[in-house]
């Protein structure tokens, strides 16, 4: 059965119930499918304006590599996620998958793709973002109506086992916190380790979002890419942009810090100094890098205190285990952390819920006794 409307190309209902969109491009007869009339037609819809657009449109020569290639170059996503999804396309999706016809590819081209990054070496995280990537991509393909369908869609996404994260106890925070305190970047972990914020907000906050007289800081940029010409973004998520409380530590040490950058400012010369308002900085006012500051300066700071190889991230964790620990509500956490919600939080640092039983049970003996 056929029906047309105005202008609409042609559509036919198929005898497994789909319906299907027929228009020519590009010289030749095109295919989309939906489950109903209107999804159909949004995809016929789709093909139509995208070959008038002169768009990629899925055909007999158009390969895999060569649509990521144009989708990567029309997506609209943060500096540091383009980077990280072309890394991955092009170590990883194009050798692979990258010459098949984007019309032809299956479901078994990508089950392989996974299994031969995981058997290489690679962790079945890596395979889990390119799942992630692959995904998006071949949506989009699929909502232009280049192709029938997300083939993605068929494959079961990686799964990785959940590691416990490491963090420091109460005595190593304390042990981490004494030895900081001889460290120029005193002020940095020590609001990594009270606040849980992550580095990339630590490197891009600004002195115009601390208040040392009421005790509070908003978290409003991120430092996406340092360098002579850097580049700030916003918070990583909406909920990232949140207000935090300090502690009287944090507030000290930024106060410490305030007064010996002025010091530093005024010794440089007002034109030497680059105004970016950042509470963390270079020699020059500039952004900190972030590679330099865990090679040269966190990780000698653990070894000078005596204390596990942790990564900075892990402060953030730390963070999170001791208020948890202390009993902070796991809502006030997740406020805290920046965390989309408070299922975030309780998935995370489940482990530590869970170890935290048997003072409830002491709790409900109390009461019943």
């Amino acid at each position: 059965m056929t029906r047309r409307g105005n202008g609409e190309g042609s559509l036919q209902l198929r005898e497994d119930g789909r319906w299907c969109g027929i228009a020519t491009a590009a010289g030749k007869r095109r295919f989309v499918y939906g489950r109903t009339r209107p999804e159909a037609l949004r995809k016929l819809r789709a093909l139509q304006n995208a070959a008038a657009a002169g768009a990629p449109v899925a055909g007999e020569l158009l390969t895999v590599g060569a649509y990521l290639d144009d989708w990567l170059g029309r997506i609209d996503v943060r500096p540091r996620t383009l980077r990280a999804y072309k890394c991955l396309v092009k170590v990883h999706v194009q050798p692979a998958i990258g010459s098949h016809r984007l019309v032809r590819l299956e479901p078994r081209h990508i089950e392989r793709l996974y299994a031969n990054v995981i058997n290489s070496g690679r962790s079945k995280r890596t395979a889990q973002y390119i799942h992630s990537v692959l995904h998006r991509a071949l949506g989009q393909a699929a909502r232009q109506g280049l192709v029938a369908r997300n083939v993605a869609d068929f494959v079961e996404r990686p799964r990785v086992e959940r590691h416990e994260v490491t963090v420091l106890d109460p005595g190593q925070a304390r042990q981490f916190e004494r030895a900081a305190s001889a460290d120029p970047n005193e002020g940095l972990y020590v609001l990594a380790i009270t606040t849980g914020m992550r580095q990339s907000e630590l490197l891009g906050l600004r002195w115009r979002d601390v208040d040392l007289e009421r005790g509070f800081l908003s978290v409003t940029n991120t430092l996406v890419k340092p360098g002579r010409c850097p580049v700030f973004g916003p918070p990583k998520t909406r909920k990232s942009r949140r207000r935090i409380n300090l502690t009287d530590k944090a507030i000290n040490a930024l106060q410490r810090l305030r007064a010996r950058q002025a010091k530093f400012r005024l010794k440089a010369g007002g034109g030497k100094w680059e105004q970016f308002d950042l509470v963390f900085t270079n020699r020059s006012g500039g952004p900190m890098d972030a590679t330099n500051l865990t090679e040269r300066g966190f990780r000698r700071l653990l070894t000078r205190a005596d204390l596990p190889r942790i990564r900075f991230h892990d402060l953030r964790h730390t963070a999170a285990t001791l208020l948890l620990i202390k009993g902070v509500h796991p809502k006030v956490v997740a406020d805290m952390l920046g965390h989309s919600s408070v299922a975030v939080t309780l998935d995370v640092y489940s482990h530590v819920l869970e170890g935290l039983q048997e003072e409830a049970v002491a709790a409900l003996n109390e009461v019943f006794a």
